[in-house]
């Protein structure tokens, strides 16, 4: 099957603040592909692989990016596609800066921004997949499960201090 969710990275340096987000994909079954392309260095590659997502099958597209962070926008103003903005820290403005430069979107080329954090990438991830899941039960179903097991967790720790600190929870 070929990707429903292309990833563009500005830059290899990018891949440790987005694989958490590859693994989400994996862990959910859904195909992806990772492209190292830049929108000020390849500009031409990236209007190429954006204008061509929607024939090539994919659905949702994210731009991760750092500092003047215009990959997202590129990718907006060359596809129709839903495109999803991943601010990458740095070390100038530690994320303020790309993610001030994806948010500031002109009227017409909108762009899904996430937080700039450490769940970027399985914020992203999980975004393309709520994009996709309205037409796709397999993928509703996948993100109930997902949710229903971060329940599961947050009760499981709850309990564990409770019980640690001898707290009455009744």
């Amino acid at each position: 099957m070929s990707a429903r969710v292309v990833w563009f990275l500005g830059s290899d340096s990018d891949l440790p603040h987005v694989e958490a987000g590859f693994e989400q994909l994996k862990a959910m079954d859904v195909p992806f592909d990772v492209r190292i392309l830049s929108a000020h260095r390849t500009p031409d590659e990236v209007g190429e692989v954006a204008r061509g997502a929607r024939e090539a099958g994919v659905e949702v597209i994210i731009g991760c990016a750092g500092g003047a962070a215009h990959l997202a926008g590129v990718l907006a103003a060359a596809t129709t596609l839903p495109v999803i903005g991943v601010p990458i820290p740095t070390s100038f403005g530690g994320g303020m800066d790309s993610l001030l430069s994806m948010v500031q979107m002109p009227s017409g080329i909108p762009v899904a921004t996430v937080a700039a954090n450490k769940a970027c990438g399985k914020n992203a991830a999980l975004l393309a997949v709520r994009i996709m899941a309205v037409a796709d039960e397999r993928l509703a179903q996948a993100l109930d499960d997902h949710k229903a097991s971060m329940r599961k967790a947050v009760l499981a720790r709850d309990a564990a201090v409770a019980e640690k600190y001898g707290l009455d929870r009744a």
